[in-house]
């Protein structure tokens, strides 16, 4: 896997999404190995019923008045105006407020908006954030966009925040609705999003609906243990001998790796594809599997990540557990991880060689490498995973190595605040 490949799956997983970076290596990296599965679902939704797709003409720097903060780039917002009272009526605008991917998918996946609308009346917006999905400035060409520092130099919160006010404003505008209220929605990074819109924009949104948004995951104030010892807890709380199970199952995977015949053994026991095999990619999928579930554990079935069944690490723990596999700790493992992987059953075999990105979440290295640097990799003595220790010098050095730009891991908490914001927003009337 290259380090590109590396770099954006770990950085996409703090969240939805952090997970373990602690070299240039990949070897004990926690990778996203999307199915095949997630694509064809997306593919035949119908998302006609859901919303209409329009385009607004966005600015590229709201805050500089250089020649090239001047040009434009056609941003995706997704529009349902099913249930809304209309600008007679002052009906509100629920605004969810996009996130690291293409924006359809966190439309489909965010039932809650399309729950309350019909109580409040609302028009649905979801806004999609920049230099992902089709809103893409230069021209749209990713190649350009993508291309170095000087042009993904535009590819920050508040650069995405403030598109947001400015299409909301005209937005508003153009709907005669300039009094309508608006309410911002988002989860996981779109939800730190909406929470910083109301504190940025309060003149825009009376209010924000923020869900799994670590605000405080950064500048010391989270410790970078807590992320790991929820999802060791999640499994432990479970069963006792499916959190021993998998705790214990990493030494016996990286000893299989090192033996004569061991990796034919592990492809064989995971039912690996035959391209590729690597004993550290192997852990790293694993690692996946467990790191993901836990973050989508809903108690009904569920298609965000992969499609699964409700309880998914009871699911998984009950697999491990199951007296049939006997003592053998790779089919406990193989069984958990069908779960996560093959909850369809479609699947012939695991291509550990996959990084292909469905979902459009590239940059999100990018982003990982600048501002949101939230230490979440560390592993203690009773976590599901190796022991680790966070280390900010070895994510300094992959961002220089891969983007040419050194992080400011200071710099949310400046911007939005941090330390006692909750004082700060009760002061300010903001919570």
């Amino acid at each position: 896997m290259s380090i590109k490949a590396y770099l954006i799956l770990f950085f996409w997983v703090f969240s939805a999404f952090s997970c373990l970076f602690s070299s240039l290596t990949v070897a004990k990296s926690a990778s996203r190995f999307p199915s095949s599965a997630i694509r064809a679902e997306l593919a035949g939704k119908n998302s006609n019923k859901l919303y209409r797709a329009k385009y607004f003409t966005q600015i590229l720097d709201h805050f500089n008045f250089n020649p090239r903060s001047y040009q434009r780039f056609q941003q995706r917002y997704l529009i349902n105006e099913t249930y809304w009272g209309g600008p007679k009526k002052n009906s509100p605008i629920f605004v969810y407020t996009g996130n690291e991917g293409d924006i359809e998918w966190f439309a489909q996946n965010t039932g809650f908006m399309y729950d309350v609308a019909p109580a409040f009346e609302a028009l649905l917006v979801f806004i999609e954030h920049r230099f992902y999905g089709k809103s893409i400035p230069f021209g749209g060409d990713k190649d350009v966009a993508y291309s170095n520092a000087s042009t993904l130099g535009y590819l920050t919160s508040a650069q995405a925040l403030a598109d947001y006010a400015t299409l909301i404003i005209d937005l508003k505008r153009n709907l005669t609705a300039v009094d309508a209220p608006v309410v911002v929605f988002g989860g996981s990074y779109g939800g730190m999003l909406a929470s910083w819109f109301r504190l940025k924009y309060p003149h825009i949104a009376i209010g924000a609906l923020a869900s799994s948004a670590p605000i405080l995951n950064f500048d010391n104030i989270t410790s970078p243990y807590s992320f790991n010892n929820i999802i060791t807890r999640d499994f432990r709380s479970e069963s006792e001998n499916c959190y021993k199970v998998i705790k214990g199952s990493w030494e016996k995977i990286e000893k299989a790796g090192k033996r004569a015949g061991g990796l034919e053994l592990l492809r064989e026991s995971f039912g690996i594809c035959k391209n590729y095999i690597d004993a550290g990619v192997l852990e790293g999928w694993l690692q996946t599997a467990f790191i993901y579930t836990a973050m989508t554990d809903y108690p009904t079935p569920s298609n965000f990540l992969n499609p699964l069944p409700p309880y998914p690490v009871k699911q998984m723990c009950k697999a491990i557990d199951d007296p049939k596999t006997g003592s053998d700790t790779f089919a406990k493992l193989y069984g958990a991880a069908n779960v996560y992987y093959n909850y369809s059953g479609t699947a012939t075999c695991f291509n550990l060689a996959d990084s292909s990105d469905p979902h459009g979440l590239d940059m999100w290295g990018w982003q990982a490498c600048t501002e949101m640097i939230m230490p979440t990799e560390g592993n203690n003595k009773e976590s599901l995973f190796p022991e680790s220790q966070w280390s900010y010098s070895d994510r300094a050095a992959g961002c220089k190595a891969y983007f040419g730009v050194d992080p400011r891991p200071c710099w949310i908490t400046i911007e939005f605040g941090g330390h006692g914001v909750e004082e700060v927003w009760e002061q300010y009337d903001l919570l």
